[in-house]
């Protein structure tokens, strides 16, 4: 790096499913972004899950300089994100490329850094060359966040502390006053940390905005693919940590994030996801009397869901449908952390 200009290559990954207008959004703001930052050797890729929107064909046509993976399975943001690392270099010898890729990176040597971006978030100004600048001088910081904001403006946490009993508890069951929710006790740090604009130290980051160096991929391997979708990154930054390179957030660097587009398609779904993600992460991370304590919690929590929704349904507040579809919802869920008690977790 000489001066204010970046001498480093970079591979900007984005994951879609079924978000058109928002992975365009997404890929103007990046382009334009990268517009600003000469010095930083970009290129962009796109793995499309098997979106039904015409989110491939689009992006081909409107953003030809983009490598495109159009998968013709749902890979999950994990499997999706490491299709684009594996075809850009990263554990190559590792597992084959996606299955309806389009668009294969020439050289064998990965870029210097890769952010991981999600396809509902926009960059704003020049964020990924702040944040590659700071890992520029911080050789020894595995990766970095961003400080993301809503649409409107409004302050979004963008990175938290590994989560603990305490903020399983605040989730299963929300404190009074509910402001505590917004606080170190639930895994958030201040803000007035990122008010203060200077880069500060964190567990992990959200997948929507986090960019990481090669060393540390090179270290710690690529995502876990057994997580389908919720948790994968806060496991890549867990290991990221126990294997010496710590986070960072550069509150400096701002994206918008709407939070959620993909998700939303498929709420009951995706509440499944997510607790079978944190049964895992839990299984991985957490040791056997935590991980009986966390099962302990999740099932409490689900009866207490349960009787909040039947509560709900009394007052009219959700059909009879939706009532149904979320008790089998909150069984699921029970039964599966009931399963773990002759598991670690």
């Amino acid at each position: 790096m000489v001066g204010d200009q970046l001498a480093t290559s970079l591979a900007v990954i984005i994951v879609s499913y079924n978000v058109r207008e928002l992975l365009l959004a997404c890929l103007r703001s990046v382009f334009a972004s990268l517009a600003v930052s000469p010095g930083l050797a970009a290129e962009v890729w796109v793995v499309d899950n098997a979106s039904s929107d015409g989110s491939p064909s689009l992006v081909h046509k409107r953003f030809p300089q983009v490598h495109l993976i159009a998968s013709d399975v749902n890979l999950g943001f994990a499997g999706g994100n490491n299709a684009a690392l594996r075809a850009c270099g990263y554990g190559r010898d590792q597992v084959p490329l996606a299955s309806g890729q389009r668009s294969v990176r020439t050289s064998n040597s990965p870029p210097d850094l890769a952010l991981l971006l999600n396809a509902d978030a926009e960059v704003l100004i020049d964020a990924p060359g702040l944040m590659a600048r700071y890992l520029a001088e911080r050789p020894e910081v595995g990766g970095v966040g961003a400080q993301l904001q809503y649409p409107d403006g409004g302050f979004q946490h963008g990175a938290f502390a590994f989560p603990g009993l305490l903020q399983l508890w605040f989730d299963l069951f929300p404190p009074r006053p509910r402001r505590l929710l917004d606080t170190r006790l639930n895994g958030r740090y201040p803000r007035r940390w990122y008010a203060r604009g200077e880069p500060f130290p964190i567990d992990f980051a959200l997948g929507a905005a986090l960019m990481v160096r090669k060393e540390a991929i090179t270290e710690v391997g690529l995502l876990d693919e057994g997580y389908f979708m919720y948790a994968e990154e806060v496991d890549w930054c867990w290991r990221m940590q126990n294997a010496g390179w710590p986070l960072a957030c550069v509150p400096a660097a701002r994206v918008v994030h709407h939070g959620g587009a993909s998700a939303s398609q498929f709420r009951q779904q995706s509440t499944l996801n997510l607790w079978r993600s944190r049964k895992r992460l839990y299984s991985k991370f957490y040791g056997p009397t935590k991980c009986l304590l966390a099962s302990g919690l999740v099932r409490m929590g689900m009866r207490a869901k349960a009787r909040r929704t039947r509560h709900a349904a009394s007052r009219g507040l959700i059909d009879e449908a939706e009532l149904q579809q979320r008790l089998a919802t909150f069984r699921t869920i029970a039964d599966l952390y009931r399963a773990s008690r002759t598991e670690k977790c």
